[in-house]
């Protein structure tokens, strides 16, 4: 038996196939720019064909990331009729992603008939979260009304990470572990762990909140939207106020040059400004994130880096640790260095009293196993 994982975004669509037995890795593709959903598809469903020497007779499961679950599901979940109509009332809590989400699960169905599905949620880990961490201070009615509360996003990394640091210290179980785990892409989350269990994470209601990211915004004061919405060239709508926030934000917005970090990384070499300030407020509100939540864990044991920025950027690791050497975080410099290109291990020095990791992080096998825990 084989294991199909999808991961259909806006205009991309990831997908791997797992030999169920041993949980081999066979195959990996992407299709990229996608602007006819069902052509590209057809073509990701042809290559898993042509991988499989039974063809789709050989899948046996799919399991189909789902941005978003809202309140209702903080686990994995087999998909059936009323799951489905669950995840497409909750798609306007995540308009970029879970249309994109159903229409992969709505065409695997119609592919592998009978063959079961698995909706694995990139909020499930962090619905561990108390009250006091996720409660938003409105009025509780309108709270409840509209299901406004933290979310959490990334949890399929965060959760693959923390499981991933428990097996490097070799430990059996997580207890007495707490662990902040950086992800760091061109969206940015932070979470904390504490036991194998998510207490608080930095994004919220959406994936807007927390760190500066290469296009959003992050943490910001809500009267801004307001005067933007009054003032700027007579008042901007709340589409453009969205599209500014999202998508000419953060690093791009700051820097006026580039979203990505190693754009301006080049460019704060040669002088330039923005490209400094930007790069000196995505590692700032780094470091507020990573000490809040020491302080939320009441001492971190350990600290993760991945995605993207985290796997592959010693110098925004080094320089977001930079001060944090009081509370235990103290960087080995030349492993640091070392760690990049898809490399995992420990970059702490032996001083170090919070043990520092790069992990690449590998959310298809994460969906592999929760979809295996289902069907297999």
């Amino acid at each position: 038996m084989h294991i199909l994982v999808l991961n259909c975004g806006s205009s991309s669509i990831k997908y791997s196939v797992f030999r169920a037995e041993g949980g081999i890795l066979l195959h990996h593709g992407l299709a990229e720019r996608v602007r006819d959903y069902t052509v590209s598809l057809e073509r990701v469903f042809s290559a898993v064909r042509d991988v499989l020497h039974r063809g789709l007779d050989a899948i046996g499961g799919v399991g189909h990331r789902v941005v978003h679950g809202g309140n209702q599901f903080s686990r994995p979940r087999i998909l059936d009729g009323k799951v489905i109509e669950a995840l497409k009332a909750n798609s306007w809590m995540a308009p970029l992603h879970n249309p994109h989400n159903i229409r992969g699960i709505e065409f695997s169905a119609l592919k592998l008939q009978g063959v079961p599905q698995v909706a694995v949620f990139d909020t499930a880990f962090h619905s561990s979260m108390p009250p006091h961490a996720f409660t938003y201070a409105i009025p509780w009615e309108l709270a409840e009304k509209y299901r406004i509360r933290r979310y959490g996003f990334h949890g399929i990394s965060h959760q693959y990470v923390a499981a991933r640091t428990l097996k490097i210290m070799g430990k059996n179980s997580p207890a007495g572990l707490s662990i902040i785990t950086c992800h760091l892409g061109n969206g940015c989350s932070v979470a904390a762990v504490k036991g194998g269990k998510c207490i608080d994470t930095s994004m919220g209601f959406t994936p807007l909140e927390g760190l500066v990211m290469g296009t959003r915004c992050g943490d910001l004061d809500p009267a801004i939207i307001t005067e933007l919405m009054s003032v700027e060239s007579g008042g901007m709508t709340d589409d453009q106020v969205n599209d500014l926030l999202n998508r000419k934000s953060g690093l791009l917005g700051i820097s006026g040059l580039s979203p990505d970090v190693r754009d301006l990384l080049a460019l704060r070499e040669k002088g330039n400004d923005r490209a400094f300030l930007a790069l000196r407020v995505f590692t700032y509100r780094l470091q507020k994130y990573i000490g809040a939540y020491h302080a939320v864990l009441g001492e971190a044991t350990s600290l993760v880096f991945t995605a993207g920025i985290g796997e592959n950027s010693p110098r925004i690791r080094s320089e977001a640790l930079e001060g944090l050497e009081g509370l235990g975080f103290i960087l080995d410099p030349e492993a640091n260095e070392l760690m990049v290109g898809g490399k995992e291990g420990e970059i702490s020095a032996g001083n170090s009293r919070v043990r520092i990791f790069v992990i690449p992080t590998d959310e298809d096998r994460l969906i592999f196993e929760e979809t295996m825990s289902l069907v297999g």
